[in-house]
This record gives C-alpha cells, sequence and structure tokens, in this order.
C-alpha cells in the first residue's frame, strides 16, 4: 500500500471522526466466552412473498427496495469481543430477525482467546458461519485466491456499498480483486493512563519517553508491583514497530520487503527491554504469573497496579469497564522517540460471507443491516469501533451514543500515523501465541535471548512470511 494512498484513507477517517468530538460515552464490559443459539427457525415454510418496506426494514437495502423477495432460512454468524459487544450485536440480530420475518439467525460468538485457531480450522474445512467478523489480515491469510469468501461485488444491489469510502473498500479485496468483506472501523494502537494511578503515585501522565521512564522510577519506590505501563507479547512488538517508524520514518514493511536490518532491528528490541530494565513494564514472567487471558481481565489492571496500555482505539470502552470505578483517559504519543510520527492505523475488523453460504442474499442483507440500518446503528454504537459507514456513523452521532473515548482515541490515532500496514503483520505464523512475535518478545525478557540473537530471529522468521 502507498504512503499517499494511505494518507488519502487518514484524512477521510479523521473528517468523520473530528465530526464525533460531542459523542457521549457508552457502555461495556469485559470479555466472556460464550455461545448462544437463536431459537429454531421455521421449518417447511413457503418463501417470503413480502419483505418490510426500506424504511421499516433494512434502512439502505436497495434490494429489498427493488423486488422486495428473500427466502425463509437460517443463517449463522460469528464474531468475538466483549460483554457489551455480544449484548450489542444479539439485539441488533433480533432487530433483524423482527424486519425479516421468517429468517432466523444462530450465533456462536466468545472472546478473542483462541478465536483465531478456531476460525482458521472452520474456514481450511468450509465449516465457518454464514457471516463472519473477520480481521483484515485475514482476507490476505485465508482468502488471498478468493476461494474462502463471497465476492460481495455480486450482491450490490443488496447491500449498498456507496456509505463506506472507496479507499476502505480497497484495503479489503482478495488478490483476484474481488470484494472480500466490508471495513466496520479503522483502528490504531495508542496509550491508555488509569489517572487515578498516577495521581496516587505524584506522577504526571507521560507524553515523552524521558517521562516515562521517571514514572517507572516513581512507580517503584511507590511498590514493587506498580508498573506505568503493562504490554505482552504482541504489544511489545507493535511498540517496537511505532519506535523504530519514529526513528527511522519508514514503514516496516513494504512490497514484501522488511526494510530494517538486524542491527536497527536490535535497537529496537533495546528499547522495549529499556523498558522494562527502568521498571516501566512488568516482565512477561510477571505478567504470565498473573494467570489472566488478556490484560483487561487482569486483576492488577482492574485495581490500578498496571496504570497504562497500549491498545487499540476501538478497545476504549472493555479496558475502561474492566476498570469500573478509576479514571482512565486516553493518552498521547510520545514526541521524544525521533524526528516522525511512527505508527500506523488499520482496517479493524470487516464482515464476510463464507464461500460455503447456502443463503447468500439473505446473508447479505444481514450484512448490510448490521453495517448500514439505523437501527442497527443505534444498537451497535461504537461496540465495533467508530463506524464507516456514513449512515451509521450519522446515526449513532446524532443519538450521542458513540463512547467518547473511542471517538477521542480514534481521532488522536488518524491524525498521528503516517506509516502503512502490510497485512501480514498480523499473519498467524507471526501474531498467535507460539508465533514469532512470541517467541522474541518472551525469550528476551526470559533471557533466553540476548537482543542480538532476537534481532536475529525476529527479522528471519518475518522475512520467511512475508516472502510466502
Amino acid at each position: 500500500m502507498k504512503k499517499d494512498f494511505l494518507k488519502r484513507v487518514m484524512a477521510t477517517g479523521l473528517v468523520a471522526t473530528m465530526a464525533l468530538g460531542t459523542a457521549a460515552c457508552g457502555d461495556s464490559t469485559g470479555d466472556k466466552t460464550a455461545d448462544a443459539p437463536a431459537a429454531d427457525a421455521a421449518t417447511d415454510a413457503p418463501a417470503a412473498e413480502a419483505a418490510p418496506s426500506t424504511e421499516e426494514a433494512a434502512g439502505t437495502d436497495t434490494a429489498a427496495a427493488d423486488d422486495g423477495s428473500y427466502e425463509e432460512c437460517t443463517l449463522t454468524i460469528s464474531w468475538w469481543g466483549g460483554d457489551s459487544r455480544h449484548e450489542a450485536t444479539q439485539k441488533a440480530i433480533e432487530a433483524f430477525e423482527a424486519a425479516y420475518p421468517g429468517i432466523t439467525v444462530e450465533s456462536t460468538f466468545g472472546a478473542w482467546d483462541g478465536w483465531e485457531e478456531k476460525m482458521a480450522t472452520a474456514f481450511a474445512a468450509g465449516t465457518a458461519q454464514d457471516v463472519n467478523q473477520i480481521n483484515w489480515n485475514w482476507i490476505t491469510q485465508y482468502d488471498s485466491d478468493g476461494s474462502a469468501f463471497l465476492n460481495l461485488n455480486d450482491y450490490a444491489s443488496v447491500i449498498d456499498m456507496s456509505q463506506i469510502d472507496s479507499a476502505y473498500l480497497d484495503m479489503c479485496t482478495a488478490g483476484d480483486g474481488s470484494q472480500a468483506a466490508l471495513p466496520v472501523s479503522m483502528t490504531g494502537r495508542i496509550f491508555y493512563w488509569d489517572k487515578t494511578t498516577f495521581d496516587e503515585v505524584g506522577c504526571e501522565l507521560p507524553t515523552t519517553l524521558e517521562e516515562l521512564k521517571a514514572c517507572g522510577e516513581a512507580f517503584a519506590a511507590y511498590g514493587d508491583d506498580y508498573y506505568p505501563l503493562a504490554l505482552g507479547e504482541y504489544d511489545r512488538m507493535i511498540l517496537m514497530v511505532y519506535y523504530l517508524e519514529s526513528v527511522y520514518g519508514t514503514d516496516w514493511v513494504t512490497d514484501g520487503q522488511l526494510n530494517y536490518t538486524v542491527e536497527q532491528v536490535a535497537e529496537g528490541l533495546q528499547f522495549i527491554q529499556d523498558l522494562e530494565d527502568a521498571h516501566v513494564i512488568p516482565s512477561i514472567a510477571t505478567i504470565a504469573g498473573d494467570g489472566a487471558s488478556s490484560l483487561d481481565q487482569n486483576q492488577n489492571w482492574i485495581d490500578g497496579h498496571y496504570a497504562g496500555i497500549f491498545e487499540w482505539d476501538s478497545s476504549a470502552s472493555k479496558f475502561s469497564a474492566a476498570a469500573e470505578g478509576r479514571e482512565i483517559v486516553v493518552g498521547d504519543y510520545l514526541t521524544d522517540l525521533g524526528d516522525y510520527k511512527g505508527g500506523y492505523a488499520k482496517v479493524s475488523m470487516c464482515w464476510a460471507i463464507a464461500s460455503s453460504c447456502e443463503h447468500p442474499k439473505e446473508a447479505a442483507l444481514l450484512v448490510n443491516f448490521l453495517m448500514n440500518n439505523e437501527e442497527a446503528a443505534t444498537i451497535l454504537a461504537s461496540e465495533r469501533g467508530v463506524p464507516v459507514s456514513q449512515i451509521a456513523l450519522k446515526t449513532a452521532n446524532d443519538a450521542g451514543l458513540l463512547n467518547g473515548q473511542v471517538v477521542e482515541a480514534n481521532g488522536k490515532v488518524l491524525a498521528w500515523v503516517q506509516n502503512s500496514l502490510d497485512p501480514k503483520f498480523e499473519d498467524s505464523q507471526l501474531k498467535s501465541s507460539d508465533g514469532v512475535y512470541y517467541d522474541v518478545m518472551a525469550g528476551l525478557s526470559y533471557g533466553d535471548y540476548t537482543v542480538e540473537e532476537a534481532a536475529q530471529v525476529l527479522v528471519d522468521g518475518v522475512t520467511s512470511v512475508i516472502s510466502q
């Protein structure tokens, strides 16, 4: 992806996001794995002759407005997220079922932990749900030839793609040029701080690396188990790339080529190790010993012992809700890392229809409803980030439903980042719990690798994956 293309994408997102500055905060809760099948579909029913009107049913459903027909059927859908996303999505699905009598939707959902492995197996076996919330990189990883997901351009009479900027749509095409998915929102990583703890410790919220390291010293003096920032293995990888891009101004990967030498990668890894040595971040062993599957479920985040995270802007509500009673604020990027504004934004997540779907038109109606229907927009609000659908964005904003922290964080991300992200950055061979990133970051933290050894392992691993 070329930089001038990304800048156009960023500009589009920024204009939309800055218009939402007064949006009210929403509600959220933590992750919880669950499956909740809907009621059994009616059997032996004839195809529906009459469908709801555009206003009553699908907002911008051009197909429904054209011929008003659909088949009575049962659809399946899958997604991951926290409790608030689960609850909102189920309510939106209930609204869809009410708008399209005779279509029943069965839902499968859970927390992120282990989710990609589960879905990778389903995509390979052709047993995935009809409609799936997917990560952006899954298009490259599982649909490179356009065989895993349907080409949504074939359902343009059902899905109103005019609501989505073409730059965002272009980012969700498969290798054969098909429209593999629809982007739901844009996202990037940014700091969140537990101001309650920072005030208790007596530290100002850091805006520079120098200030962050000074906070590490103050937190250590306050208590050995207090840290201004907590980073898991993948978080460390993203922060390291942010650091290197800030120093050198070059994308991590461009056109299948890693742009950093082993020596430069070693510099980035030393930056991460210095944070651990300065009591800015706990060791990987310390976090593992906490026994939580994710930081938002970690008691040390919940009670303020870990007072900072570097997370996706769309995760604001989840982390804030987990730290109930504490003041969680959106931070700023560190301004003294280098001469460039490092970091990247990406498509946060997408909706895709599996190629195995037996009722593709009806699945497209469901996707369009979740993306563009006004009733759905008021239910879903910012549970999947700030919507890129213009009608969903306007509807949720006019109703004051967008989470204020998500809007603030998203605006800061899109105003700052300048670099492009290669989709293979998130390849499961790299980012999964047994992938290269985890091996390198855990190995460095545990002392199994020197910085130089870790850098070589990382370069070799990344080069192998992006060359595939």
